[in-house]
């Protein structure tokens, strides 16, 4: 295997990653203000992931910084070309955190609730903006024979990419559901566990139209291929596992669900990096967008010592705060 298979497979990961761990964080700001009708269950539905989402963040963070590293040209083009959505992505992505930390520096209910309210929009924005980006690396924007981007902000507001998006905020909704089905207890959980039934449906449904539209645009059929078609069951399956009360497999099949979604983009796009639609022969590959061997080099022996070391970090906080966060622990 080459390095420049290696970095492709490791990038792909990396986004797999940061969307099973940051996308039940996006799923439960988006239903903080659902499964959490007073201050206290919306406080016991947010400390859930108060101890995980900045970390989780990371994985966003290695993911751009391995693009920008191993694919130089990739990271130069899309994020130039793609320089609007992802100021509103950093802009969405602010927000929500720096409304984690102010929600609760006043002790006034509009305070909390505009704090909440920024909290909510950042956390639905960000994974639609995100997936309205991946469907575009694959969907094909212009692009000339310099590896520019040639076109505009509406070129990556096409009907494929938006579903994309929707579809990839369907399933952080159904993502964050289990999670806090999971990890609270009492009618925080009741209303927890009725939405992922509820959003089961929808974002199967969603899952199974964007995976069929995505064969029959790289001209493969109609028949989704194995991991796209797992994933659809799976997330059918959540209704039937949290109706009967099976937290954990619910949880399992909504990480599997979002994992094999990002991952089939990546899947679908290579060794293709960047699709041009202006011609094929303008597309970036893992061969003309990559760095030097000596670099990628370099990078697999940082990798290959540091990456396993956040891992168990992670692991381990994890471990620590794995309990189920009731109203006892809020404390005055």
């Amino acid at each position: 295997m080459s390095f420049q298979v290696f970095w492709f497979i490791a990038i792909a990961v990396l986004w797999t990653g940061f969307f099973v761990l940051e996308g039940f964080d996006f799923g439960v700001g988006i239903l903080r203000g659902v499964v959490g009708k007073t201050d206290e269950e919306r406080r016991v539905a947010i400390n859930t992931i108060g101890p995980l989402w900045d970390g989780n963040e990371v994985w966003l963070i290695v993911a751009a910084a391995s693009m920008f590293a191993a694919f130089p040209a990739w990271y130069a083009t899309m994020f130039s070309g793609f320089y609007v959505p992802l100021v509103l992505l950093l802009v969405a992505l602010i927000a929500r955190g720096v409304s984690f930390e102010f929600r609760g520096k006043r002790d006034s209910d509009r305070w909390r609730r505009n704090w909440d309210r920024l909290s909510t929009a950042g956390s639905l924005l960000a994974p639609f903006l995100i997936g309205v980006a991946l469907a575009n690396l694959l969907h094909g924007v212009p692009i000339d024979a310099n590896q520019e981007f040639t076109g505009s902000f509406l070129d990556l507001l096409n009907p494929y990419s938006l579903f994309a998006g929707l579809t990839l905020v369907l399933l952080c909704v159904l993502h964050g559901s289990t999670f806090l089905g999971l990890r609270t207890d009492g009618i925080v959980r009741e209303r927890a566990t009725k939405v992922a039934g509820r959003s089961s449906i929808a974002a199967g449904v969603a899952l199974l139209v964007f995976v069929t539209w995505t064969q029959l645009m790289l001209d493969r059929g109609a028949i989704p291929d194995f991991l796209p078609a797992g994933a659809v069951l799976a997330t059918f399956a959540v209704s039937w596992l949290v109706r009967d009360g099976r937290d954990g497999w619910a949880f399992a099949m909504t990480a599997f669900a979002i994992a094999a979604t990002v991952a089939t983009f990546f899947i679908d796009l290579y060794p293709t990096v960047m699709v041009s639609s202006t011609k094929a022969a303008n597309s970036l590959t893992i061969q003309n967008a990559s760095s030097s061997a000596y670099s990628l080099k370099l990078m697999t022996i940082v990798m290959l010592v540091f990456l396993p070391l956040v891992l168990v970090y992670q692991g381990w906080t994890y471990y620590v705060f794995r309990r189920r966060v009731t109203t006892a622990d809020l404390g005055d």
